[in-house]
């Protein structure tokens, strides 16, 4: 099988993403690095809610054993929990970004795959047999066997978690073109407002339509806004590269004129 096959190549560690966060960093060398480093079954990226009535599952702890509780299984009052600085207790929200080491899945997870499974109360369109048609319930009526892949972590001996920055690392898409929230338009602003933060981080001052949502930063360029210092030779709508005179140090900086794609 595919286990036997990623064995005989060499492969001890897994990085498994959504399809739809459009800001998802492949094989993350710092993710992976930090679990492998706290020597990790598994692996957890997490960023922290904005309210405690955003729709996400958070990571938690029960009976001693790392999981993911859904929102809707959390009362109002777990929900809004606070710490003494104001922070939500129950606010490390799961992003569907895990780490799995090789040895796990095929120790742990492969042989338990059949009792993963758990019920979940849905609205399900059924048949009436009066009339012959077909009813979409307003409530829930009927339960489906379902899992998870977070619902191997109670499994796991050691967990790792890292907290992450949300404009950098997340941008999902899950809503039609022109939803305001996690629509194909607030992804392609996100990433961006990421491009053009990547190059400022990289020296360079943004000139032009500085507002403009046009920016973007191919990944064969950069993986995560290194190397950008030393671009040469990129092309954008117009001649953009240019020296000016810094005007707090009398340093030359380079400048980007927006919008711009590299």
């Amino acid at each position: 099988g595919i286990a036997d096959q990623m064995n005989e190549r060499g492969i001890k560690y897994i990085h498994v993403f959504s399809i739809d966060n459009a800001l998802v960093r492949p094989a993350d060398p710092v993710f992976i690095g930090y679990c492998i480093g706290e020597n990790a079954d598994v692996g957890n990226k997490v960023l922290w809610k904005v309210n405690a009535s955003e729709k996400v599952g958070v990571t938690a702890e029960i009976n001693g054993k790392p999981c993911i509780v859904e929102y809707s299984d959390m009362d109002k009052e777990l929900c809004e929990k606070v710490d003494d600085t104001g922070k939500l207790v129950f606010g490390a929200g799961n992003i569907c970004n895990h780490f799995f080491t090789l040895d796990f899945v095929v120790e742990k997870i492969l042989p338990n795959l059949g009792n993963m499974f758990h019920i979940a109360r849905k609205k399900i369109p059924a048949l009436d047999d009066d009339t012959g048609e077909t009813v979409k319930p307003e409530s829930n009526n009927g339960m489906k066997l379902e899992s998870f892949i977070f619902d191997v972590f109670p499994l796991a001996k050691r967990m790792a978690i890292l907290d992450v920055v949300r404009e950098e690392e997340f941008a999902p898409v899950k809503n039609a073109p022109g939803f305001p929230t996690d629509s194909p338009d607030t992804a392609y602003i996100m990433m961006s407002n990421l491009a053009k933060k990547q190059m400022q981080h990289a020296g360079f001052l943004l000139t032009g339509d500085v507002d403009s949502t046009e920016c973007g930063i191919s990944p064969l360029t950069t993986y995560a806004g290194e190397d950008l210092e030393d671009l040469d030779g990129v092309k954008g709508e117009e001649d953009w590269r240019r020296n000016l005179c810094n005007l707090f140090c009398g340093t030359p900086k380079k400048t980007v004129l927006c919008p711009f794609q590299l």
